[in-house]
């Protein structure tokens, strides 16, 4: 089996994108590949995040990801900042990485804008910690969108790099698993944006802890337009909420937006978001329920994510001692 590494920030609850995106993604991946999935904390701390709400998300976020299908018994769940490994080879990494490669990173122009001199000096070198964070498990492929996909090329050119310095042949290159099909789910008040936890309108998204009554008010509260729905997807083309509505049913459903249409075209929108609340209901739902649940036993959380982290230092170490040990570090 190959080895995957894939993280998610514990800086807020996930929300419909994420599953959609990634999670459900990580679950299926789960039946031929070796994983190791990352609550990385110290990612989020790139921004500023109040102590007490990170360790509170940190948790959330584990609970929803067991209560999603990751199987923590055959799989490791753990968070970052438990393996020292990661931040030692992010800090050699930082030491490979040039200034030239950091400066074309456009995730960090667009979260930074006009005002990246007073932004953290962590959030323009995380695509070097991004890389350590693979890395320091050998992982061979790691499943990302598009959004991530410019820092995982920079990680093979740092793994590329950090051979040719030492002579070695030691870190191997990383392969892209970028899901053909993936939802793009975008803003049930704007169907311009994407989804997004960071939203200050909670009304904007679909979270994985909403109950079957909650997700039913954020559904009929969400911005639609006053036709009805066409025969064919070329007639969302101008109507952002429309497609965007289409576009989530045909994903939880596993249909195309051809098929969702065949079946409600000619509705208006109160009976097709009564349709959808069905789908979005029977999918999501039982996660927020089960993440409930699990949440009420931190304990058993907590040992999860510890347990996890030994699994996951017992693949770490020895890589990383080694790269240190090539590096030139006394031991």
């Amino acid at each position: 089996m190959q080895r995957i590494f894939s993280g998610i920030q514990p800086s807020g609850v996930p929300q419909l994108g994420n599953y959609l995106g990634a999670i459900r993604n990580w679950v299926s991946l789960q039946a031929d590949h070796e994983c190791i999935f990352c609550l990385v904390d110290m990612h989020a701390i790139t921004t500023w995040q109040a102590p007490e709400e990170l360790r509170r998300h940190t948790l959330t976020q584990a609970a929803i990801l067991l209560a999603s299908g990751i199987d923590a018994s055959k799989h490791i769940l753990f968070n970052q900042s438990a393996v020292s490994a990661h931040a030692r080879l992010a800090w050699i990494f930082n030491c490979v990485t040039r200034l030239g490669w950091l400066n074309r990173m456009t995730q960090f122009k667009d979260k930074a804008g006009k005002d990246r001199e007073n932004h953290s000096s962590g959030l323009y070198v995380y695509p070097n910690l991004m890389a350590a964070d693979i890395l320091a498990y050998k992982a061979t492929r790691v499943p990302v969108g598009e959004d991530q996909k410019q820092h995982l090329e920079l990680a093979n050119d740092i793994a590329q790099k950090f051979n040719h310095d030492y002579g070695v042949e030691f870190f191997p290159q990383v392969e892209a698993l970028i899901p053909t099909a993936a939802a793009r789910v975008m803003s049930l008040r704007d169907g311009t944006k994407k989804m997004s936890k960071s939203d200050p309108s909670a009304q904007s998204r679909i979270e994985l802890t909403d109950d079957a009554d909650t997700i039913a008010l954020k559904i009929r509260r969400a911005k639609t337009d006053t036709e009805v729905l066409p025969a064919e997807p070329e007639g969302l083309v101008d109507r952002p909420e429309a497609r965007n509505l289409v576009a989530i049913y045909a994903a939880l459903a596993d249909m195309s937006a051809q098929q969702v249409l065949d079946q409600h075209q000619g509705q208006g929108f109160g009976p097709f978001k009564a349709a959808l609340t069905e789908v979005v209901v029977q999918a999501i739902a039982p996660i927020g329920a089960e993440t409930t649940r699990l949440l009420g036993d931190e304990t058993h959380l907590l040992n999860t994510l510890r347990l996890g982290a030994q699994r996951a230092q017992a693949i770490a170490e020895p890589i990383v001692s080694e790269a240190e040990k090539l590096v030139g570090f006394l031991k």
